[in-house]
């Protein structure tokens, strides 16, 4: 399970076996979870997360895209 970052509370990371998928991140914070696709950056899914949670989640997300894809292509190859 590489772990991408951590900021404010949040752990985004995506795990090893999901190569096959389009580029995401999983997003945990306080007990709550989220899956985000990145290209383009929407929201899969998420169970006890606020909406406010989420917004800030998107936009971390958002402020370190590249970081992600950089992370992804190491782990996933392509």
């Amino acid at each position: 399970m590489p772990e991408v970052f951590r900021a404010e509370g949040y752990v985004v990371f995506f795990y090893a076996n999901e190569g096959q998928e389009p580029i995401h991140v999983h997003v945990r914070k306080a007990g709550g979870f989220a899956k985000f696709w990145i290209d383009p950056i929407t929201l899969d899914y998420s169970e006890g997360m606020r909406i406010r949670e989420l917004a800030r989640a998107e936009e971390l997300i958002t402020e370190r895209v590249d970081l992600i894809r950089r992370k992804w292509h190491e782990v996933h190859g392509s």
